[in-house]
């Protein structure tokens, strides 16, 4: 059982003093519950109505938590102390939204981010940070952070960045939202939700004593009296807070998996008609043609109304029928975050199967990445904006959505670049749409672009998340190096382009890869980071690659070491290679010795914000 205020966080003096209680009944629970109110006084008012709410719900139940604005309480039969719990999860958000999105959904990824650092890293036993800023000259931002005091330093990072990245499915765009992990919550808004001035000044000091002869200790009367005046204070700051969140309360509505997207709710709300396309995209005139991929082309077209959409019109060899394309065109529409490209309906009539997107203006990633001229639009922090935000989409699908979509052609060319070059994933969903034959992890056609695809879907056509983490490591390398994998071949024959950064990394030269149109203009701490993290999503057993969620926070909180990366799967050595002893490492080497790098003088693991 723990307690926790927003801003002065409370829990009991004794660990042991509540183990025993744990794996009780619940009745005999909050019986012993009472008896440590006593502990916090402050809880009393809130407390009394829980038992009853709590038992009602949670009778029949091993473990429990009820989440309040101003505190939690939660019991279960297992240790639940200095350990990081991610379930159960409530998203709540404010109803209303912001007018210029993409930029308000910027600067609250950044503070945040600020705010969780300052948390995670803030005097012990007080886990909190509240962090303001000026969107506009009338308008702020303000964001508050929070972790329960009984988990690390490290492990209180590794909660928030978890609940941050959790930000975009639930509460893109809108002016208030907050993430509650048991462990942890996140919150923001653009009015002052908290009282700054109320935040709780440090005890003073003990007063002095004097102790006459032949007696010791300090008399009842003056314990009972410093007692009384902290809990007294403490009550007031506790009430206010509690009236005027309670207020504020008003304001929210419960996310559930089905409400975000309460406007998609029938098919026949995403589908057009074929002259509506055809007009659009001028009868799919060649001059529209935008480009073509293994499941059709794609046609730019403009509506009636002004608005530019992408066209794609299937090929005619999907095995999906009428039905069922619908069904997976419906669940597909309703995943929305900010680094997907948004399917905005289909068209289904005859022989044509057309999905209609929004229109992304920029192009794809390839179309810069792999211009010698056009790549140098592609700045150090552009490109690591890129990196950071393409794992956030791949997690949404993996993790945070109502579906498990497992993307399985992940690649530059599916990366598509809005006006602001912010990337947007394209192509997910499309094995469900398309209807390729699958079964528990196996399909009988593989779906995917060689050179990306992971081993064991290349060789035996097994898929899981962990497929698209090893398309991600080569997409991410492709970044850093400028250089496409698939014709990528040094002149000594045949390298590819992971073989050739895990032989520089072997030899401890990993900045010879790094794209030579950024100079000395790059972090060099950053880019170690990348590369690192890119072998470690490459390596042949998919148990070693790590998760798109580990990967997000490996980007968002330096205080998380890097583990060494072992030789990727398909490595080939150059023809011209040998492998001389003393020479590096060889693959046998690589596997049992360590490689560690300091750049700068200093640990690749250091903190510091960015």
């Amino acid at each position: 059982m723990f307690f926790s205020l927003p801003f002065h966080p409370i829990q009991p003096t004794s660990v042991d003093s509540i183990t025993p209680l744990l794996g009780r009944s619940p009745t005999t629970f909050m019986a012993s519950f009472s008896a440590v109110v006593i502990l916090a006084p402050m809880f009393a008012k809130i407390v009394s109505p829980w038992p009853p709410k709590l038992l009602s719900n949670a009778a029949p139940r091993k473990e429990a938590i009820i989440f309040y604005d101003e505190c939690l309480l939660r019991y279960s039969n297992q240790f639940i102390f200095s350990r990081m719990a991610q379930e159960p999860v409530l998203y709540l958000l404010n109803s209303q939204n912001i007018t210029d999105q993409e930029r308000f959904n910027e600067i609250v990824d950044t503070t945040m981010d600020d705010t969780a650092l300052q948390a995670a890293n803030a005097s012990a036993g007080k886990k909190f940070a509240i962090k303001k800023v000026n969107i506009t000259q009338s308008q702020s931002l303000y964001t508050l952070a929070q972790c329960t005091p009984d988990i690390s330093v490290s492990v209180c990072g590794q909660c928030l960045q978890l609940a941050i990245s959790r930000l975009p499915g639930c509460c893109s765009g809108k002016q208030g939202g907050r993430v509650l992990f048991p462990s942890c919550n996140i919150r923001y808004e653009i009015y002052e939700f908290y009282n700054a001035t109320a935040l709780p000044p440090p005890p003073p000091p003990p007063p002095a004593v004097t102790r006459p002869q032949g007696k010791s200790g300090v008399s009842k009367a003056t314990i009972i009296a410093i007692v009384a005046s902290v809990t007294a204070s403490i009550l007031l700051i506790f009430m206010g807070y509690y009236l005027r969140c309670r207020r504020e309360r008003k304001k929210y509505g419960t996310i559930r998996e089905n409400s975000a997207d309460s406007d998609i709710t029938t098919v026949e709300s995403l589908q057009f008609d074929l002259g509506t396309i055809e007009a659009a995209t001028n009868n799919f005139s060649n001059d529209n043609k935008l480009g073509e991929g293994g499941f059709g082309e794609v046609y730019k077209g403009i509506m009636s109304n002004g608005q530019a959409i992408a066209v794609k019109r299937l090929s005619r060899n999907s095995l999906q029928g009428a039905e069922e394309f619908k069904n997976e065109v419906l669940l597909v529409a309703k995943l929305q975050h900010r680094n997907l490209v948004r399917l905005l309906g289909f068209c289904l009539e005859g022989e044509e199967k057309i999905l209609v997107y929004e229109f992304v203006p920029n192009k794809s990633l390839d179309y810069f990445l792999f211009d010698p001229e056009k790549r140098r639009q592609l700045n150090w922090p552009r490109r690591y904006k890129i990196i950071e935000e393409i794992a956030r989409g791949i997690l949404y699908l993996h993790e945070d959505s109502r579906l498990r979509i497992i993307h399985r052609d992940l690649k530059a060319s599916n990366i598509l670049l809005n006006e602001d070059m912010h990337p947007k994933v394209s192509d997910f969903g499309m094995a469900k749409i398309f209807g390729v034959d699958q079964t528990q992890g196996n399909t009988s056609r593989i779906v995917g672009t060689y050179g990306y695809m992971s081993p064991e879907y290349a060789m035996h056509g097994q898929f899981s998340v962990k497929s698209d983490v090893y398309s991600f490591g080569v997409l991410l390398l492709e970044i850093i190096c400028g250089k496409k994998n698939s014709s990528f071949y040094q002149t000594d024959g045949g390298e590819d382009l992971v073989s050739h950064i895990w032989k520089h990394w072997r030899n401890e030269t990993p900045f010879e890869v790094v794209d030579s149109v950024l100079r000395d203009s790059y972090s060099r701490n950053e880019a170690l980071r990348c590369i690192q993290i890119g072998l470690l999503c490459v390596q042949e057993d998919p148990s070693d690659r790590p998760t798109m969620a580990k990967i997000v926070l490996l980007f968002s909180s330096y205080s998380v070491t890097l583990p060494v990366p072992q030789q990727p799967a398909f490595f080939l050595h150059s023809k011209s290679e040998q492998i001389m002893p003393g020479n590096g490492l060889d693959s046998e080497q690589s596997t049992n010795k360590s490689v560690s790098w300091s750049v700068d003088e200093g640990s690749i693991t250091e903190v510091y914000p960015r």
